[in-house]
């Protein structure tokens, strides 16, 4: 079944789904979603822009240009320094390959508009910036970019990574991408505050995006002032480095900064805007490339599917080597499983072994996050990354008590499509936005679209199915035994996080005395009363019994359960203690906080406060029920 739902598993091979074959740019048959059926497009209408505009835009045109002469005329600096060399900030090694090889926008003003046949505008940041303050850096980023860990001591480290002073041989820009917005698709969005400031290549090769998010207005801020506050940086920044410490695929956090000036925001869209401070997080990824950063230009016809596969070019390249070296002899052919015994060869076309391998990257994400109780909160096809990572920390949380219908968005509470239980089909949807996309571009046909999402099914029942088994320390996978845990887990409303960890203390001895059965797991199961307490002893004798038949020691499972079973992950709560203090000008809890979740896996000595469950003050609104609104 999918993680944790409680009803039958949506997903299933294309061959025998309403979603086999793509007839629709970017819709499946609407049988399998019906309620996702409707349609909107939204296209902005925009007047030219004022006198005072277009002077902007001409000294930021001539900003911009000096950049790009800076860019001709440098060398990749500190090209000769091999491993192990930590760089100055000014020794960084740049590359700008997505502006020099992919279409751009001609214009560089910030004036809200269609950007159209281009995948990027070049802009600077222009958040407003006085006395800006370091909160908090990862040194496992700066360690990634090959930089000197006292870099980030410098004097103007704040300047630097607040936008207000440029990033030397940074060339900034900004992206354009659409994507479907819960479930109807919305025209353009694109990096409405996010401002890329080129690629670094460190000394293992790999390439790595430095993004300040918050840094101000771009062309596709729509009606937003394209700032960001301290309250959803911090929580951005430390759920990215949590994500890491947890092992699942995230983009990164190498720093978080005060800008010193106040951002007004209504958290909670009631009409009760409060003035917060403003901050920025600068984050890194290999590429910040996403569905939607496709979906923009196959919704636009004829003219701009050529840039999808400029797109799809450029990301097989740079991010998919193993894709562009694909040769013939590797014979990737599969069976679709139809009754005509029809062949996918995947090494005959190198776009249907990339959406293949994104569509099996996202259910490996996704089977993560489900693993750990991780709820994104807002699963738009914008916020989809091609790399199969955790991207755009918004309105995100972590299971307290098990509920599989449990949505930390507050936009989302009316139908919950993004809450825990349904990611799983959210995912399988959003492969089918995007494959719809790669055939609208005639990279893909029919049947290799449906591979792709065949592929996604089996991918995500695959890992899921290895999660749980090894975090219950089970010898093989018994779907009875797990569906019927979940069950007895959301009727109580147990801690999820608290729960697994715990288990491990079980001892595998059928000889145990049925009155002593739930001790080990007395600190998880809270107040259940007599029927409850046979439901779970009834559990817990069949759960030994799976254990003994393995013919592994406790001491051994219980090491193995525990290096999948976090003691630690970042709740609600602990975020908004960090927030509260930050916001005083105390940042010692966020870097708590960030030193914790380095090593979630770990007993930590004086941390087992950072364990308890959630107080009740947690529940007030605005702890653990977030809207967008950052």
């Amino acid at each position: 079944m999918p993680a944790f739902s409680l009803k039958p598993p949506l997903i299933r091979p294309p061959s025998s789904s309403p979603f086999a074959p793509v007839k629709s740019r970017f819709y499946p048959s609407p049988t399998f979603f019906s309620f996702f059926a409707r349609r909107s497009a939204s296209v902005l209408s925009m007047d030219p822009p004022s006198a005072s505009a277009s002077a902007s835009s001409a000294a930021a045109d001539e900003s911009v240009d000096s950049l790009t002469r800076d860019l001709d005329n440098q060398k990749l600096l500190g090209r000769d320094q091999g491993p192990g060399t930590k760089l100055r900030l000014q020794d960084l090694r740049w590359d700008h390959s997505f502006v020099r090889e992919l279409p751009g926008d001609p214009r560089t003003d910030r004036f809200p508009r269609e950007v159209l046949h281009a995948c990027y505008t070049k802009v600077l940041p222009s958040a407003e910036v006085e006395d800006p303050q370091l909160v908090a850096w990862s040194d496992s980023v700066v360690e990634l970019l090959d930089l000197d860990p006292e870099e980030c001591q410098r004097p103007d480290f704040p300047l630097l990574f607040s936008g207000a002073t440029p990033l030397a041989g940074s060339l900034p820009y900004a992206q354009c991408y659409g994507g479907h917005q819960f479930g109807m698709w919305a025209g353009q969005l694109g990096d409405g505050r996010a401002i890329t400031l080129g690629e670094v290549v460190n000394s293992k090769s790999q390439r790595w995006e430095l993004q300040l998010k918050g840094a101000g207005k771009t062309p596709y801020s729509r009606f937003a002032d394209g700032l960001a506050v301290l309250r959803s940086s911090i929580r951005e920044f430390l759920c990215s480095e949590a994500m890491h410490g947890l092992g699942i695929p995230t983009t990164r956090a190498l720093c978080l900064v005060t800008t010193g000036k106040l951002v007004s925001r209504d958290m909670f869209y009631d009409g009760n805007p409060k003035d917060e401070p403003g901050a920025i997080v600068c984050r890194v990824a290999p590429s910040f490339l996403r569905f939607g950063s496709y979906q923009i230009h196959a919704s636009r016809g004829k003219e701009d599917l050529e840039i999808v596969r400029a797109l799809a070019d450029y990301a097989i390249r740079h991010h998919f080597p193993n894709i562009e070296n694909m040769t013939k002899s590797e014979s990737l052919s599969f069976s679709t499983g139809n009754d005509d015994q029809e062949v996918v060869d995947l090494t005959s076309n190198k776009y249907a072994a990339w959406a293949v391998d994104i569509a099996e990257r996202t259910a490996y994400l996704i089977a993560r996050w489900q693993g750990v109780g991780f709820t994104h909160g807002v699963l738009n096809t914008d916020n989809m990354s091609i790399l199969g990572l955790t991207i755009d920390y918004g309105p995100f949380g972590f299971l307290d008590a098990f509920d599989p219908s449990y949505t930390p968005n507050t936009t989302d509470l009316p139908g919950r499509r993004y809450c825990f239980a349904n990611q799983p089909d959210i995912g399988l949807w959003n492969i089918a936005q995007f494959v719809s996309t790669l055939s609208a571009a005639k990279l893909i046909d029919e049947k290799e679209a449906n591979y792709a999402m065949e592929r996604y099914g089996t991918k995500f029942m695959d890992e899921y199915q290895a999660i749980m088994t090894r975090k219950l320390g089970l010898p093989k996978y018994n779907k009875l035994l797990i569906s019927k845990l979940l069950s007895n887990m959301a009727v109580d409303k147990v801690d999820y996080t608290n729960f697994f960890r715990t288990l491990s203390n079980v001892k595998a001895d059928p000889n145990i005395p049925e009155d002593e059965l739930l001790v080990p797991l007395k600190s998880v199961l809270l107040d259940i009363g007599k029927e409850r307490k046979e439901a779970w002893i009834g559990w817990v004798k069949t759960y030994i019994h799976e254990l003994s038949s393995g013919g592994v020691s406790d001491v051994e499972r219980k090491a193995s359960m525990d290096a999948v079973n976090p003691k630690y992950v970042l709740r609600n709560y602990l975020c908004q203690s960090a927030i509260d203090a930050a916001e005083q000008g105390d940042y010692e809890e966020v870097r708590r906080l960030l030193k914790l979740m380095e090593r979630p896996y770990e007993d930590q000595p004086g941390m087992e406060k950072y364990a308890r469950l959630p107080p009740a003050w947690a529940y007030r609104p605005g702890v653990c029920m977030l809207s967008c609104s950052s």
